[in-house]
């Protein structure tokens, strides 16, 4: 159908392996016959989740963003540790590693693709109720404070460029238009 617009790869090669991003280049075909180079990055995935109070209100982190050198408002998240790990499985622990909440339920709300001209990193989005508070228990290299607001005030937080997270951006959007048509 969109036959015209695919790219094919010649080859690809890894230019940098780390912990988390491998940075590749490759050489693709292009529709029109030529050739040309894209550089992008190799993302295992990740998982995050909005947890949602009985009463409503949802749960959000802060910590320090050192790309963006800001103190940035999101949703727990993290990334599958393994090939092949459980999106939902990832959610559960991150929930539980960054806010120490743990969930009875969980509603997959979305998958977004974050970054498509540079990268093939996906993060699913779940929902969490029937949550239960534990102690928070962050990686050694975490440090995170977690808060509670409405989800109007989250969302009003979005509405002013004051949370500039985009899968949090995505979560509070779609929950928010989820619970105003109830």
């Amino acid at each position: 159908m969109y036959e015209n617009l695919i790219e094919k790869k010649i080859d690809s090669r890894s230019i940098y392996d780390g912990k988390l991003l491998h940075v590749k280049i490759d050489s693709v075909l292009l529709p029109n016959g030529d050739k040309a180079t894209r550089e992008w990055v190799k993302h295992p995935g990740a998982s995050a989740v909005i947890p949602v109070l009985p009463d409503g209100n949802i749960i959000l982190v802060r910590q320090y963003r050192y790309p963006v050198e800001s103190v940035t408002l999101e949703i727990p998240a993290g990334k599958l540790d393994v090939a092949g790990e459980d999106p939902l499985e990832c959610a559960r622990r991150e929930l539980s590693e960054e806010t120490g909440y743990t969930a009875a339920e969980y509603e997959k709300l979305i998958s977004i693709a974050t970054t498509v001209g540079f990268s093939n990193e996906w993060i699913h989005i779940f929902a969490a109720r029937g949550l239960k508070a534990g102690e928070q228990h962050p990686d050694d290299d975490e440090f995170i404070n977690v808060e509670k607001m409405s989800l109007v005030d989250a969302h009003s937080l979005v509405m002013e460029n004051k949370i500039i997270d985009a899968k949090t951006i995505v979560a509070i959007m779609m929950l928010y238009e989820k619970l105003k048509l109830r």
